[in-house]
């Protein structure tokens, strides 16, 4: 499957470090050789990167190495294809627009028997069930607010915990989504996160070597949280997602938690966005 990666930060931040850890991933020191992209997102606006090569030796991943692009919240993402083809349109992470923002959305998994309807707001590209659960996200978020006013996390964060496990039921689901303001992190199988923030020290690449010296890279007001697959360091305490944990991270920090619940998931979907659309 694939590996995720994303940053959260009370300012704009390089995440060129963590990755350059997670691209050796991408067919040198792990098989995810079947694309990668990275995604830079916040309240200036977003540039999203794909690639349908590996993340390890292709140019466009070096020149994001060595020119890095300070953001708010960055997601990445590297693939071992599982469904869909390996092209330029099955590469994550996702950008559509909701409320006005760009979201970016990447997965970890693969869902079975996977076939929501869909009502034509957003509509998958590609041939993967990630778009196609990033398409049915979206939509069911908008029909929880239907007056079209803007959710900042405190509103969003309840709505995504009902509707994730929906996915969930399907299969493996671990996945990053961002609307610039805040980073949300689902991990019904695995993830693991840290936070990062003063006193700063030394960080040690699990994949690669790379190291780099925090205090000397970043202010004593600088914050950020790390979410990724697997420990991308071997000398910082990075910390397990429980499975069905959806985390909310804003400004660096982690803001919010919720357990999941299994009762969720026997929810069929007409009854779902019935809810939804009633609490909206």
């Amino acid at each position: 499957m694939c590996e995720l990666f994303a940053l959260n930060s009370n300012a704009p931040a390089s995440a060129a470090f963590s990755f350059s850890g997670l691209s050796e991933r991408g067919g040198r020191t792990g098989e995810h050789k079947d694309g990668w992209g990275m995604a830079f997102n916040d309240a200036s606006g977003c540039r999203v990167f794909v690639d349908a090569g590996q993340a390890c030796d292709a140019p466009l991943a070096e020149f994001l190495r060595r020119h890095p692009i300070p953001a708010c919240t960055v997601l990445a993402h590297v693939r071992k294809a599982t469904q869909g083809a390996v092209a330029l349109a099955n590469c994550h992470p996702f950008q559509r627009e909701c409320f006005g923002r760009h979201w970016v959305f990447a997965h970890n998994g693969d869902l079975k028997d996977f076939r929501p309807r869909l009502d034509g707001s957003y509509l998958p590209v590609g041939g993967t069930d990630s778009e196609l659960a990033f398409c049915w996200l979206l939509q069911q978020v908008r029909r929880a607010f239907p007056g079209g006013a803007t959710p900042r996390w405190p509103r969003l964060a309840p709505v995504l915990a009902r509707l994730l496990p929906a996915l969930a039921r399907h299969g493996v689901f671990n996945m990053l989504l961002s609307d610039g303001h805040a980073l949300y992190a689902y991990g019904a199988t695995r993830l693991v996160w840290l936070e990062r923030q003063r006193p700063f020290g030394r960080a040690r690449l699990l994949d690669g070597g790379l190291e780099i010296d925090f205090s000397a890279t970043n202010h004593d007001t600088d914050r950020m949280a790390l979410v990724a697959t697997r420990p991308l360091t071997d000398n910082e305490p990075w910390k397990a997602f429980e499975p069905g944990d959806l985390r909310v991270f804003f400004e660096g920090r982690s803001v919010w938690r919720q357990a999941t619940s299994d009762a969720d998931d026997r929810r069929d979907e007409a009854a779902l966005a019935a809810e939804l659309q009633s609490a909206g």
